[in-house]
């Protein structure tokens, strides 16, 4: 079902993606964090012309895991309105990672959708470069290697925003290592210049991102996806879009709060 595919991709810009035929700027991180603060919290809209499919939030918190100072991040997607009654979906992504440093220490993913349910758990050792994967629904656990520097299905999506390549020109893309469902993945997009958009808050001027779709993933490939995030400190995504074969189908941003810089806008 595509529209569930949607929901899950607009949780982080999208994954499963990666390109053998571009050349991918690293991304450092020796920077500290400096685009999100702890009590951000954003919020959703995902549609198909004007009638609504679902809502998602993203929430920032700081906490204590195991004595370690974290960042708490909780995404949240449910199907709303006249669709729910055909397709009820409720999802929930935690991420807890280090408030210095974007370093996931634990994920965790309890989804409900039409009836197929998922509840895991991942502890991340980066120092042994280790994920240990609990399956709570299946009584099953095991461990995976994971490369250096690999983030969490949530946690990539403040890993970019922090530290998203500043010297990138058009048309080069750009990956993060992620460890999803007991498999590594490279993330991959591709820079597509700058693009003003209309929005509800005003004009917002933009970075266009194009995710690089590997086939059989997610979407097809004949299914093209484009991001737009904010041209500014924050790095907040406005837009996804997914073309579709009649339509498209769109994930904007309806709400914010508490950002770490002003958000610019230029008011209608």
């Amino acid at each position: 079902m595509i529209l569930k595919r949607f929901i899950i991709f607009c949780f982080l810009f999208c994954f499963y993606f990666n390109s053998p035929k571009i050349i991918a700027q690293e991304i450092k991180d020796s920077i500290p964090i400096s685009s999100f603060k702890s009590g951000e919290w954003l919020q959703y809209r995902i549609h198909y012309g004007i009638f609504n499919a679902s809502y998602a939030t993203l929430s920032l918190k700081r906490e204590k895991l195991n004595k370690i100072d974290v960042l708490h991040a909780i995404a949240y997607a449910r199907t709303t309105g006249f669709l729910r009654f055909f397709f009820k979906l409720e999802d929930t992504y935690e991420s807890f990672f280090k408030d210095q440093k974007v370093r996931p220490l634990k994920f965790i993913r309890d989804i409900y959708e039409g009836g197929y349910t998922k509840n895991k758990v991942i502890d991340f050792d980066s120092k042994k470069n280790l994920a240990f994967v609990d399956d709570k629904k299946n009584n099953i656990q095991s461990s995976h290697k994971i490369k250096n520097d690999t983030q969490d299905l949530i946690s990539t999506f403040y890993y970019l925003r922090n530290y998203f390549p500043n010297n990138i020109n058009y048309g080069e893309s750009f990956n993060v290592n992620i460890f999803f469902d007991e498999e590594n993945y490279d993330f991959n997009l591709k820079f597509m210049g700058l693009e003003t958009l209309d929005t509800k808050f005003g004009k917002v001027e933009c970075l266009k991102l194009i995710p690089l779709v590997q086939k059989g993933r997610v979407f097809k490939e004949n299914e093209s996806i484009t991001l737009w995030v904010s041209n500014d400190e924050n790095r907040i995504p406005i837009k996804i879009k997914a073309d579709i074969a009649i339509g498209s189908l769109d994930c904007d941003l309806e709400n914010f709060k508490n950002n770490k810089h002003p958000f610019k806008i230029k008011v209608n």
